[in-house]
Parts: structure tokens; C-alpha cells; sequence
């Protein structure tokens, strides 16, 4: 029986350290219950002793799949392997929070791709410091939260953002350029959940007008990170880079232009592979099923 072209499929992901059996283990279950897989990956690392491993999978005719039942035939697996493990449909689309300030584009890039197909997700609302983006979050069809913060009022603007959070259930926080330092209470609310995005010129060229300090050295290489949101600041584990090569001919404004160029792409890549269960945080780097 030929499984249709839009046949739902599901998602397993899981890490453990490395033993034999594991990926016999995987696909017995999957035969057993009449699943055939779609795509594959996995990684041994031989410097940890971890197996990481990401499987796609649809039911043989196609039919629907039962994630309920799923995951309770896969927990005797799971606990015998000692797995870190999740079971998802893969078409969900993820609630995500954008989070930006007056730099329109991360936030503009992220819209645009969404609106075109190019991500799956349903971003149910954006928070920002400032006011000036509402028009695009309007264009966009997006409720707009100006949620203002000052050294005094930190406390009460967090409380707020962490109430939007969980009143629209938000799975995904994207720091789209939001200049803003979190506390290290709510980078721990966030743990695993927030992605921000900064040129990858630290921490060489930190505070105001980075470009201009890095033409001022006159850099070769320019480009962008795209992390996780943790309470060391600009140092979670590292999704996605993008790296451009730049001579002496550009100016300072060219080089912000070339730097806004890979801060889109990073942050694109990492919110994509994020929400389609491409990443395994393990510590303090990550594995990335692209």
C-alpha cells in the first residue's frame, strides 16, 4: 500500500549516552507499529560517549498517527536506554513570541518568511520596548504589546512578558534584535524556549555602533550568532553562524547592511531548525539535525 503524499508525519527525537541496540530498538518499534520511516539522522559523539538521534516517520497506508499511543509504546524504550526523548507532529506549528525593540530586520524577515511558507509557525504575538513597530505588526496581522522597560520598572515589564507567555500558551520567545538584557530569573523561565540573535564580533566590539568599532580595525570577517537564551549573557548554546568576508572598500554603514544580511539568515535557520525539532541541547553547545 503506497502511503500518500500528504501523509501526517511524526518526529522522535532523543539522546542518551551510547550503547548497542539503540537504533534497532527505534525502528522495531516503528515496524511494530506499522510506521515507516521518512528521514533519519543521528550522531555518536566519540568526545562525550552520546548518541543523539532524529527520526521522521508516517504510518505505512498513511492513516493518522496516535502520538498518545506512541509515546507510551515508546516509554519502555526510552527508560531501559536512559533517553532524553520527545515524540511530535511534525506539521505543528509552534506559538512563538517575537520580542524586538526599533531594529525592524529580524522582525521583518521572520513575518515575511512565515507569511510565505517558508517557516511553520503561529506567532501569537510581539512584544517590544518600544512602539515604533506596531505598524508592521499590524501589517502582518499580529497583536503588538509595548511593554516600556526602565532600570525600575525591569521587574514589572518581565512579569508582563512572562504573562503574555503563558496566557497565549508561547512555546518559542525570539529575541529579534530586543536591546534589552534579561534578568537571570527569567532567562531560567525561558530555559530552552528563547532564541536571540547578535553579531559575532563579541567580545571584541561590544556596547553602541559595533560596526563602526570593527571598521575602525579594519575586520575580514563580519557575521552573526544565533543562541540560546541563558543567564551567562550572549553565551547559550550556539544554534546557527553565518560569516561574511568584508574588505577595506565598505564603510561603516556597509558593513551594519552586511551584518544585518547574516543576522536575518542565523536567526532564520536557528528559529526553522528549533521549530521543527532539529536541535538537541546537550550542556553548553548543541546538536543541529539540519
Amino acid at each position: 500500500m503506497m502511503r500518500p503524499a500528504d501523509a501526517q508525519h511524526g518526529v522522535l527525537v532523543l539522546s542518551c549516552q551510547d550503547a548497542p541496540g539503540i537504533v534497532h530498538a527505534v525502528s522495531a518499534l516503528l515496524v511494530q507499529e506499522q510506521c515507516t520511516i521518512v528521514e533519519s539522522h543521528q550522531f555518536d559523539s566519540l568526545t562525550s560517549g552520546m548518541f543523539y538521534m532524529r527520526v521522521e516517520f508516517a504510518h505505512v497506508d498513511g492513516a493518522p498517527l496516535d502520538f498518545g499511543h506512541l509515546c507510551g509504546a515508546f516509554e519502555e524504550i526510552a527508560q531501559r536506554f536512559g533517553m532524553t526523548w520527545r515524540i511530535a507532529d511534525a506539521a505543528e506549528r509552534q506559538r512563538v513570541l517575537i520580542m524586538v525593540s526599533q531594529y525592524a530586520h529580524c522582525l521583518n524577515d521572520l513575518l515575511f518568511r512565515n507569511s510565505v511558507g517558508e517557516l511553520n509557525l503561529d506567532v501569537v504575538a510581539i512584544v517590544s520596548n518600544h512602539p515604533d513597530l506596531k505598524s508592521t505588526a499590524d501589517f502582518y496581522g499580529v497583536p503588538f504589546h509595548h511593554v516600556p522597560v526602565t532600570r525600575e520598572t525591569k521587574p514589572e515589564a518581565e512579569a508582563a512578558l512572562l504573562d503574555i507567555v503563558r496566557r497565549e500558551r508561547v512555546q518559542l520567545v525570539v529575541l529579534a534584535r530586543y536591546m534589552q538584557i534579561l534578568t537571570d530569573d527569567l532567562c531560567r523561565a525561558l530555559e530552552g524556549r528563547a532564541i536571540n540573535i547578535h553579531h559575532s564580533m563579541l567580545p571584541s566590539f561590544k556596547g553602541a555602533r559595533p560596526y563602526h568599532q570593527a571598521h575602525a580595525r579594519g575586520v575580514k570577517f563580519i557575521g552573526a550568532t544565533a543562541h540560546y537564551v541563558t543567564g551567562d549573557l550572549d553565551e547559550g548554546p550556539i544554534i546557527e553562524q553565518e560569516m561574511l568576508r568584508v574588505g577595506h572598500s565598505l564603510s561603516p554603514e556597509q558593513l551594519a547592511a552586511r551584518g544585518r544580511e547574516a543576522e536575518t539568515r542565523a536567526l532564520a535557520h536557528a528559529v526553522r531548525w528549533h521549530t521543527e525539532n532539529r536541535v538537541i541541547i546537550h550542556g553548553g553547545r548543541t546538536v543541529v539535525f539540519e
